[in-house]
């Protein structure tokens, strides 16, 4: 992928209309198990704080601040078209959503992925200020 293409991309707040073509960008990732199926099925509520990759009226990448608090949010969905990875949108993606999280003044972001260079790129560590870290626990519920 050459960068000029990417920088024809453009970062934009999700619309209710972007919700077909976004749950089409996840479909794939979800059947492959990179993004849970929940995904899917809250689609439309990770809208409201969600953010698109657009390029000719085509959305290409996707990613959400899910708000829990004031204290807390998680990017979810972070998802980026095949032919368009390695272009530098999923950073951008990423950056719009900690951006939204500071316009709310949410305090902590936090991602849980399987591709932690990733987020370890954009900023992202396992501990928090003053040695906190983040644990959990699986219910199977």
């Amino acid at each position: 992928m050459n960068q000029s293409r990417g920088d024809e991309i453009q970062i934009r707040p999700a619309r209710p209309d972007d919700l077909p073509a976004v749950i089409e960008l996840l479909r794939p990732y979800i059947e492959a198990g990179r993004l849970l199926p929940r995904a899917e099925d809250e689609a439309p509520e990770l809208l409201e704080n969600g953010f698109v990759a657009e390029t000719a009226g085509r959305i290409v990448g996707f990613a959400a601040l899910d708000v829990y608090c004031q204290k807390l949010a998680e990017i979810r969905s972070l998802a980026v078209a095949s032919e368009f990875q390695g272009s530098g949108i999923g950073r951008r993606l990423v950056e719009a959503c900690v951006e939204r999280a500071r316009q709310l003044r949410v305090r902590e972001v936090m991602a849980i992925t399987s591709a932690d260079g990733f987020f370890k790129s954009c900023g992202f560590d396992f501990a928090l200020p003053g040695e906190r870290k983040a644990l959990f626990i699986q219910t199977n519920g």
